[in-house]
């Protein structure tokens, strides 16, 4: 949706290459080592910090081999329950799921998938003793919620938001800094349980070194794209919220993403302390 946008505005084409292998991880070490001047970027999600804690031997540093250049925004979760469960809010889960040590499950796309990151915080701010399962994907794991094998998960709202307008799940809460348009009456989960932080930024990063008025100028083109009416409109019909920043922002914002997951993978049990 940006890279057109960019086309435009720079008189150049901007290629998109999906390189996969490792998680993200190929990708990343390619702009690691790239030069530079600007040509070469990283889009990154939530992966990106979930990876800087998970792995111990990634082919670069995730701080020091890169500089933020601008946050595009944020995915849109949704805390979503079996609908046989009974529960219609986020505290009366909780209070179930304290009633219920160790019977409660819930479901995510993965063993250190990013659902199943946003699930072990969400877990670790109630205080909760819930049951983890891992599915191949969001599509199994919505089917096992939908049937009541499992209790709730974090699918993105834009998979499940059809599910639940027909009753098939019932949403609890989304996981953003504000309201979706999408659900405009669902409460944001931050606000039902304070502490608990959103982990779905989406954002450009450089190779160390680019000069700032290069990150400045990427950054300032990334923000007037994202203000423009038909990009909002297609973004917000997938379930993700434009939020654009500034290359120190961004820094920020990655920087606290690694933070808040190392913690979260060592109360998870998949990293010793």
């Amino acid at each position: 949706m940006i890279g057109p946008k960019l086309s435009e505005k720079w008189g150049q084409p901007v290629i998109i290459e999906n390189r996969s292998g490792a998680g993200g991880t190929m990708a990343n070490a390619a702009v690691a080592r790239a030069t530079p001047d600007g040509h070469t970027l990283a889009l990154i999600s939530a992966a990106f910090a979930i990876g800087a804690v998970l792995h111990k031997d990634l082919p670069y540093d995730p701080i020091k081999d890169f500089v933020g250049v601008a946050q595009i925004g944020a995915s849109t979760g949704v805390l979503a329950v079996t609908p046989s469960l009974g529960v219609k809010s986020v505290k009366e889960l909780i209070a179930l799921a304290q009633e219920r040590p160790g019977k409660i499950f819930y479901g995510s796309a993965g063993a250190g998938s990013g659902i199943h990151m946003t699930a072990e915080r969400f877990k670790m701010v109630a205080g909760l003793k819930s049951v983890h399962v891992a599915f191949k994907g969001q599509p199994e794991m919505l089917v096992e919620i939908m049937a009541g094998r499992i209790h709730y998960g974090f699918p993105g709202l834009g998979p499940a938001l059809g599910m639940i307008k027909d009753g098939r799940l019932v949403a609890l809460a989304v996981v953003t800094q504000r309201r979706s348009p999408l659900l405009p009456d669902l409460p944001v989960l931050a606000e039902v349980l304070p502490g608990f932080e959103r982990d779905a930024s989406h954002g450009l990063l450089a190779p160390a070194g680019t000069p700032r008025r290069i990150l400045d100028q990427i950054s300032k083109d990334v923000t007037s794209v994202l203000e423009l009416p038909e990009v909002k409109q297609q973004m917000l019909a997938i379930s993700f919220e434009p939020a654009p920043s500034t290359p120190e922002e961004f820094d920020r914002i990655v920087r606290n993403m690694i933070s808040i997951f190392s913690k979260v993978v060592v109360a998870a049990g998949l990293r010793a302390p």
